[in-house]
């Protein structure tokens, strides 16, 4: 069964935290806010939680899900040959809505859906966000909702869509934004 957390209350927010991240650990899929709109997300580096994402949503292999970082210096590890323009655009515009696609390190052992070896990664300003990839580390995220319908703009959108196969909703109030 899933758990909404009203991360609008302190106390709320950590326990809602503590859970999401231990859900994320268990392979189990988290709904959380983003600057944009909500997100389903997995451990980046389970391919079957990244599986259960993509059927959750109704969205095959051929549509690879993004990663989220909490931090710029997470993209060591995860990119190659970012450049220089790379490095000033994400120096410009994060956290926030700008996505950059890049090669993935060849290294990675982690399966996103048919990326021909490439990864779109973001860190997004929205602080439960933050504070969740900063615990749990890059994550598999997509818009909160079935394929074909509009992302959720807030919790309750995502969960009548995802309903229980989400473990955990994190409830950071309406998102800015119905653009993914």
């Amino acid at each position: 069964m899933s758990r909404r957390y009203d991360c609008a209350d302190p106390i709320e927010r950590e326990r809602g935290l503590q859970e999401a991240a231990a859900a994320v650990r268990r392979g189990e899929l988290v709904v959380l806010p983003t600057d944009t709109v909500y997100g389903i997300g997995a451990d980046a580096f389970s391919p079957l939680a990244v599986e259960d994402l993509l059927a959750a949503k109704g969205r095959g292999r051929d549509m690879p899900v993004p990663v989220l970082v909490g931090s710029p210096r997470a993209l060591d590890g995860l990119v190659m040959m970012l450049g220089e323009a790379g490095h000033d655009l994400i120096e410009a515009f994060w956290p926030g809505a700008l996505t950059i696609v890049a090669l993935h390190q060849p290294t990675l052992d982690w399966d996103l859906g048919e990326t021909k070896g490439t990864v779109a990664v973001r860190m997004p300003l929205h602080p439960v966000a933050i504070e969740l990839l900063t615990e749990v580390g890059p994550m598999a995220v997509s818009s909160a909702n079935k394929s074909g319908q509009p992302p959720a703009t807030t919790a309750e959108e995502a969960e009548d869509q995802l309903g229980d196969s989400v473990a955990v909703y994190l409830d950071g109030g309406p998102c800015a934004s119905r653009t993914p």
